[in-house]
């Protein structure tokens, strides 16, 4: 995910067949404006190389990520040097503080984003959709959840989450992550060992990078417009894309005047 502080786009809620990956994340973004990158990994989109005026925040440095990534099949050699190491507390205490459905406390996640951007200042995201990835035999994300955990501040995952998370992502055919098409037998990618270890280490404080939040385009869509309604955040939906491969695309935005009735 990026967030920017950025000049507004217009108003854009087509899809745009043509456009690539980078142009439907970097639309309405002004390169020279300070930014910050979320969670790019081993695969920046506004890389500090290609001119962004950005800082990186990601769960571990960039020794860390290459040591992570080493073995992935991935080019490491496009990871960025990280400015922030995020540890789940809220972003501004960090600037001040595939990476939203990582997060422990969407609501608070989605407030810490309003606070560090300007007004009209962009939230641009890209998710996976539970679909056609790993997390395709969990539940979708309920609305009651989302409010509960915003109301209790965590800034770890639960055991319960830790447990789900390892004993349900599963491969098909092979891969993590497919596009619509895709055939193969789901087959799981951890076990109950696996599960009983994790809730044990995270009940003594350890952090999984997992993904505690788990969305489709329409659940996620609903779940920002019902949270917007009850006050919740003030970040609105600018512009949407539709899944591509295994990912959707959203662009909130920071209102002129913004209101809410938790911080």
């Amino acid at each position: 995910m990026k967030l920017f502080r950025s000049k507004a786009a217009e108003r854009r809620t087509a899809d745009a067949p043509k456009a690539t990956r980078e142009q439907i994340l970097l639309s309405g973004i002004d390169r020279r404006s300070l930014g910050l990158e979320i969670g790019p990994s081993h695969c920046p989109v506004a890389a500090k190389r290609d001119g962004f005026n950005v800082r990186v925040l990601d769960h571990l440095d960039a020794e860390g990520l290459r040591a992570k990534y080493a073995d992935h099949g991935v080019d490491i050699t496009a990871i960025e040097e990280v400015d922030y190491v995020w540890s789940g507390q809220p972003l501004e205490e960090l600037i001040a503080s595939h990476v939203i459905e990582h997060v422990p406390d969407l609501v608070g996640f989605f407030n810490s984003c309003e606070r560090i951007l300007a007004p009209g200042g962009l939230l641009s995201l890209a998710i996976p959709d539970k679909r056609y990835c790993f997390d395709c035999q969990r539940e979708n994300t309920a609305l009651g959840r989302v409010i509960d955990v915003a109301l209790a501040k965590p800034s770890n995952h639960s055991p319960g989450t830790a447990a789900e998370y390892f004993l349900k992502v599963c491969r098909k055919g092979g891969q993590i992550a497919w596009g619509e098409g895709h055939t193969g037998a789901l087959e799981p990618v951890h076990g109950l060992t696996d599960a009983l270890q994790a809730m044990a280490r995270v009940r003594e404080g350890h952090y999984y990078d997992l993904h505690e939040w788990v969305f489709t385009p329409d659940s996620f869509r609903g779940i920002v417009c019902d949270l917007r309604a009850l006050r919740l955040i003030a970040l609105e939906e600018q512009c949407f894309h539709a899944t591509r491969g295994h990912e959707f695309f959203v662009t909130l935005r920071k209102p002129v005047v913004v209101g809410r009735s938790v911080a």
